[in-house]
């Protein structure tokens, strides 16, 4: 091994004894007892949730499933069809508003909650309030989305603070770039919205999909399309939000004095904040600038102590720099474990356990236990999707890795407890495996979960529940043991040819507790010769003498014993995981 790769079994970790466990919800599809599901059906076609239908009892058995967060996915106000004009709320154009439902990150007003989501209308932010309070009383922290890259083409809040300015009310519209403009223009030029674009068309056709918004001049797009005239790939139907970053002039930065847009955006974290929320999972967070984020963070940190930032980001050259630089608590891992672990339940041939170890050297210095692991969320297929993995029984293994593989959070996405295999072509984004994020739609296994509001699992199948006691079993080992919690690594899978392929074998350890987490990939079963050598018993400060005990903590089995440094038989089921603990027999 080169001195410039890291071992993981000797690199120092830091430690961290507050694991967190996030349920991700799609708020507006939680809830949502219809199971009509129309392509591109309307809200009363299809239904939608609301806050008040989670309940204290569905938050209850969410605790129970072993997590501590709850991440409410579309909370904050965005573009959506349904007409809300008659409670104030201005009617969004079709023509740039992405299915009936609307992207929850095309931002609307910032200062507001997604009408759809309230029982009564009038009282929705009151109903976010009881929401965050009901979650609280139920023992679990509250986490939204914090969308500061991008808002909705027809940005305008009714509910702003008194003395707040709407984002783009003061820009000078004449020149491409001012850094205090809030958003970029294309002087001169109208939008041209892509004209494949039209998904309501004969019968489902309304008076706002008439083809005729207009925009003049027309807003770079959010993915930093500095034209007229976006594809229809592109993110067409938001604009850009301007931190003082010339793009079209070399990048330059102008960051003094601070841009007006980093002051709207410090104002509305702490407006946030200020609603008790426990959190931000911060999207598209390494499209603005890390200056940003460095001056923002500290100063919510410095009123709501104890606050979380989460970042989507994809650039792992970046991963260090938004962490120590930005002040960011955790990270997505998607380019890292993420896609090692697909690639092993895709059964497909193309995965290797060795990219786990990797991703664990290239993390191990310093951020690993800030990385947020997952296997769902509303941007990726579902595992049981015919897309990804065919089956939700191959998340046993990734799931169990990406619960323990260190002390950062690890996140599941409602429904991937049950294996929703996201079937449907929901509107939109068609039938891709997915969940959609852009529709109306009921979310079948869920559902039966859900059984009409009681959330007792009553409709399940046999394998779904006993799908669901797994992820519960784990969820919960994973902050009540303290070697999960915070112990070291060691990898005993680490060299080639010491493991057949598709089977991966690691330690965590601390001074009183030790576990090894033993894991096949593979849809068909493996034999694994388990050995303990006595570089391992020294890494766990253990005496390299007498016979171990391991228990199987994920299963009621009989105790397996080996002793050190000679080699032990265990056959291994297809698509399983065991997390044994080990004691001196």
């Amino acid at each position: 091994m080169t001195t410039s790769t890291p071992d993981p079994n000797t690199t120092p970790e830091e430690v961290q004894d507050n694991k967190l466990v996030i349920y991700q919800m799609m708020t507006r599809l939680f809830g949502n007892r219809k199971a009509t599901n129309k392509t591109y059906g309307t809200v009363q076609e299809n239904g939608v949730g609301k806050f008040n239908d989670i309940s204290a009892t569905a938050l209850l058995e969410i605790k129970k499933l072993g997590a501590t967060h709850v991440w409410y996915t579309g909370v904050i106000e965005h573009a959506v069809l349904t007409d809300y004009t008659k409670f104030g709320v201005a009617l969004d154009d079709a023509d740039v508003v992405k299915g009936r439902a609307g992207s929850p990150y095309a931002i609307k007003d910032y200062y507001d909650v997604n009408p759809d989501l309230a029982t009564d209308v009038r009282k929705r932010m009151s109903e976010f309030e009881a929401l965050v309070q009901r979650t609280h009383a139920n023992g679990l922290k509250v986490l939204i989305d914090f969308v500061p890259n991008h808002v909705a083409r027809f940005y305008v809040s009714d509910a702003k603070p008194a003395g707040v300015e709407d984002f783009g009310s003061q820009d000078d519209k004449s020149v491409s770039f001012k850094p205090n403009n809030n958003f970029y223009y294309i002087p001169g030029q109208t939008l041209q919205v892509p004209a494949t674009y039209n998904p309501l068309s004969g019968a489902n056709r309304g008076p706002q999909e008439d083809g005729k918004f207009k925009e003049t001049p027309a807003k770079a797009t959010g993915n930093d399309v500095f034209s007229a005239s976006p594809s229809i790939d592109d993110w067409f139907e938001t604009v850009k939000l301007n931190y003082g970053v010339d793009y079209q002039n070399n990048r330059t930065k102008h960051f003094t004095p601070t841009p007006d847009t980093w002051n709207k955006m410090r104002d509305v974290l702490l407006f946030w904040a200020g609603k008790s929320v426990d959190g931000f999972r911060c999207d598209m967070a390494e499209m603005v600038p890390v200056e940003f984020w460095a001056w923002v963070i500290p100063q919510v940190k410095a009123k709501h102590p104890g606050i979380t930032f989460i970042a989507e980001i994809y650039n792992p050259k970046e991963y260090r720099n938004y962490i120590k630089t930005g002040g960011f608590d955790y990270l997505y891992d998607k380019v890292g474990l993420y896609d090692a672990l697909r690639r092993l339940m895709e059964n497909k041939g193309q995965g290797n356990t060795a990219e786990i170890t990797k991703v664990w050297r290239e993390e191990s210095q310093g951020i690993s236990n800030h990385m947020l692991r997952f296997l769902e969320n509303h941007d990726e297929q579902r595992i049981a999707s015919p897309q990804f993995a065919g089956t939700p029984w191959a998340a046993v293994p990734a799931m169990t890795v990406s619960a323990t593989l260190g002390s950062g959070p690890v996140m599941v996405y409602f429904g991937q407890e049950v294996g929703e295999p996201g079937k449907g072509h929901e509107g939109f984004q068609g039938e891709d495996g997915r969940t959609t994020i852009f529709d109306y739609w009921g979310v079948p296994t869920h559902q039966a979960w859900m059984n009409g509001g009681k959330f007792d699992g009553a409709k399940l199948t046999e394998d779904q529940k006993n799908l669901r006691d797994y992820y519960g079993k784990l969820l919960n080992l994973s902050t009540s043991r303290e070697a999960l919690k915070k112990g070291k690594f060691y990898a005993l899978t680490a060299q080639e040819g010491t493991a057949p392929a598709g089977v991966y074998a690691y330690l965590r350890h601390t001074a009183e507790e030790q576990v090894l987490v033993l894991v096949n990939f593979n849809r068909q079963g493996a034999d694994y010769s388990l050995t303990l050598p006595s570089a391992a018993l020294a890494a766990m400060g253990v005496e390299d003498k007498g016979s171990f005990i391991l228990q199987d903590l994920l299963a009621d089995t009989p105790p397996l014993f080996l002793q050190p440094s000679v080699k032990t038989s265990i056959t291994l089921a297809p698509l399983s995981a065991h997390i044994f603990l080990l004691q001196k027999k």
